[in-house]
């Protein structure tokens, strides 16, 4: 009934209130059409929630029912705040504010400062981390940089569940929460960083709330004032709010009855913020009269991805699990999920990496593929594998679209030809839109054809493209569109945070991840400690985790990979197992979690499988030797140390001059290729070979960084540069041959 939701194409404004409801199905249309009272819609994901949301805001302002100014939509992320304002945008539904729980709260802190208290409101801290280690030196506490992280996030969370730094011990026993230290020193800690923020002026982004909730609360004239101006409320994400944003909404909305919320329980994966489902849970107990909708059908994913999700929500335990929602795919079949076992981590990723650049081959978009992981520390390798197989990558979580340097320049150039017009030679022969966009953003460094590899030209190019791509839809949609109607887009757009698809594969944590789709996904390091974390020891811990992974499986529209590694390092013991949540669900595994034979874990070859673009992957490598330090002989696990096959405290014998050749020789080769130096060796790399010395190709291919690919490309340069040999025209020739 509804049509995916990853076309770039602008829809045409709909002509008619009624044209606003074309489209939905069933549920969807109940709850565009339920605009009074209270309204709970439980959206499993990929439901088309956002959708149904802002449909319902569209029709109600199109059909004069609901006054734009009037209505408070509100979120958890500047991303989404913006996906709606552009969607309702899109509907005709202009006027209408769509915010972020602190973007709302602020706003009426600014407005009402003067007026409630007097003077000007303090200045906004925008990054605590540096009072919460002044806070903890004035304790006598040094931290470093992980505890001062744990520090932080533990203010924040008492802050949000309005504790104050006397009840803090209390509260962490309560609720049984792993404090990242002695709950009595936080408390210290905690209170001497409110000391010194009042003693400097400063606020916090969860002062914000507080004060408003404050002001709200102890001047009535004030809230009856904020309870005029929006009458009409809307939550996304409604599992997802705290103790501290439910006080701030119930105060927004007052003794009235017009409020939306909308979430799905099965994705909370925030608790350790302060978030709780309990909130939409109960909310048709708190109010009885409510409409309650259910979404289920599932626009997103192939019934063999959602069969999947279903399974892994099936074996959940709890609250949250007892309301979960059964999804029923609306797709077509689609390929089964690829499970995959690798006998260490950089195998992993190198498989995961060949995987990608099969499915690309195939015609699958760069930026329509994700890789996912549990925490940020995992990309890394991730980064040089993608890198290795010179495929484009982008990191979620970077600068934002409209804030990156080239797309500033590049606006700046196209409002330039936009008011030369015709009097622009720039723009001569370019007869339609796209092509004077072409031409415009030539000068800044766009080409019809993508430089090689990875790295800034390339994340330039990537940005520059998808402008241009932005361009195309635009005129497909509005025939005749000029430079200057594309302009006033751009604007619009960038005030919203609007931003076009960039093209390169996302690397992302589960968490960052939460709210977006692509064509294929790959969850990757699915072992016992990793997923679920090695920390979450409750039964309400393990679960979030379980709904984490959910999540990520969700995400998938089409492929789906599930990846695990039995050891860190290569030649590393073999100990891992994959993840508990797994068991029952691959092929060969059973739900007691019973491990198989020698040769795999339940049953499945490694590696073995359809692969997400239907061939069958390539025959399994012979396990790895053991990398033992080329000084004293130690077995190394540190990839660290792998890297320069050496323990870290043994002396480097590094020939410096063969280490200045190489590096030479590197950028050379990095020139002649079009990639960046790291993409030939990494500095690492480079250090070890001029440690060791190899003579020889067994000898070269061993070192961490170098394998068969590397050496077959690169190592008869290698090999002759250590020896000696002076370099002349033929390597450049054989790099061309490779």
């Amino acid at each position: 009934m509804t049509a995916a939701t990853h076309s770039t194409l602008f829809p045409q404004v709909p002509e008619t209130p009624d044209a606003v409801l074309d489209g939905l199905d069933p549920e969807q249309r109940e709850v565009a059409l339920a605009l009074h009272g209270p309204v709970c819609v439980l959206a499993g994901a990929g439901t088309g929630k956002t959708r149904a949301i802002t449909h319902r805001i569209a029709y109600g302002v199109r059909a004069g029912i609901l006054q734009p100014a009037t209505v408070l939509a509100v979120t958890f992320t500047n991303r989404a705040a913006g996906e709606m304002r552009g969607r309702l945008r899109q509907l005709g539904a202009t006027g209408v504010q769509a915010r972020t729980f602190h973007s709302a709260a602020l706003r009426q802190l600014q407005y009402f400062w003067p007026k409630a208290v007097g003077g000007e409101l303090p200045r906004l801290l925008e990054r605590k981390v540096q009072l919460v280690a002044e806070a903890a030196a004035r304790c006598e506490l040094r931290l470093d940089r992980n505890e001062l992280r744990d520090v932080t996030s533990e203010i924040e969370w008492a802050k949000v569940t309005q504790t104050v730094p006397a009840d803090y011990p209390a509260a962490v026993a309560k609720t049984q929460r792993d404090a990242p230290r002695d709950p009595a020193v936080l408390s210290q800690i905690y209170s001497t960083y409110e000391q010194l923020k009042r003693d400097r002026s400063v606020i916090d982004f969860e002062d914000v709330l507080l004060l408003t909730v404050g002001i709200l609360q102890d001047r009535s004239d004030i809230a009856e004032h904020v309870r005029g101006q929006y009458q009409h409320f809307v939550v996304d994400e409604y599992q997802d709010v705290s103790p501290l944003q439910q006080r701030l909404l119930d105060l927004w909305v007052g003794d009235r009855d017009d409020l939306c919320v909308v979430g799905d329980a099965s994705q909370t994966i925030y608790s350790f913020t302060g978030a709780t489902p309990d909130h939409l849970l109960n909310f048709r107990t708190r109010h009885p009269g409510a409409t309650v909708v259910k979404l289920v059908r599932d626009y997103r994913s192939t019934p063999q991805v959602v069969h999947l999700a279903n399974g892994l929500l099936s074996q959940a335990h709890g609250k949250a699990a007892d309301h979960r929602l059964e999804l029923v795919s609306q797709r077509d079949k689609g390929p089964e999920p690829v499970y995959a076992e690798y006998s260490d981590e950089p195998t992993e990723a190198e498989g995961t990496a060949r995987l990608i650049r099969d499915l690309v081959a195939a015609g699958v978009p760069a930026g329509e593929i994700a890789v996912l992981y549990r925490v940020n520390s995992q990309s890394e390798v991730y980064e040089q594998a993608l890198a290795d197989a010179g495929v484009p990558y982008q990191l979620r979580g970077a600068e934002r679209f409209f804030e990156r340097a080239e797309v500033r320049e590049a606006g700046t150039a196209l409002r330039g030809a936009a008011r030369a017009g015709g009097n622009d030679s720039l723009l001569d022969g370019a007869e339609d839109l796209a092509a004077q966009v072409r031409a415009v953003l030539s000068t800044k460094g766009w080409t019809s054809r993508p430089p090689a590899g990875s790295g800034a030209v390339r994340d330039r190019w990537e940005s520059l493209a998808a402008l241009v791509r932005l361009a195309e839809d635009f005129e497909t949609a509005k025939p005749g569109a000029t430079l200057t109607d594309l302009v006033r887009e751009l604007d619009e757009r960038a005030a919203a945070q609007h931003a076009p698809t960039v093209q390169g594969v996302t690397l992302a944590s589960l968490h960052s991840a939460k709210g977006l789709e692509w064509d294929a996904v790959f969850l990757v390091g699915l072992t016992e400690g990793m997923m679920p974390i090695a920390y979450a020891k409750t039964d309400e811990q393990v679960e979030e985790e379980r709904r984490l992974m959910y999540v990520g499986i969700t995400r998938a529209r089409v492929h789906l990979s599930l990846s695990w590694a039995l050891s860190r390092s290569p030649g590393g013991r073999a100990s891992r197992r994959p993840t508990r949540f797994l068991n029952g669900l691959r092929p060969g595994s059973t739900a007691s979690g019973a491990r198989s034979g020698a040769g795999g874990v339940g049953g499945i070859d490694r590696g073995t499988g359809r692969s997400a673009v239907g061939r069958t992957p390539a025959v399994e490598r012979k396990p790895r030797s053991p990398v033992r330090c080329r000084v004293c002989g130690r077995t190394l696990t540190d990839a660290g140390e792998m890297k320069l096959m050496r323990c870290e405290e043994c002396p480097s014998d590094m020939d410096e001059v063969l280490y200045g050749r190489l590096y030479d020789w590197r950028a050379a080769q990095a020139a002649l290729l079009g990639q960046p130096d790291f993409c030939v060796f990494t500095e690492k790399t480079l250090m070890a070979i001029a440690e060791a010395v190899p003579s020889t190709a067994g000898e070269l291919v061993v070192i961490a960084g170098v394998g068969n690919r590397k050496l077959s490309r690169f190592g008869t340069d290698v090999l002759a540069i250590c020896a000696g040999e002076a370099m002349d025209g033929e390597s450049e020739e054989g790099a061309d041959e490779t």
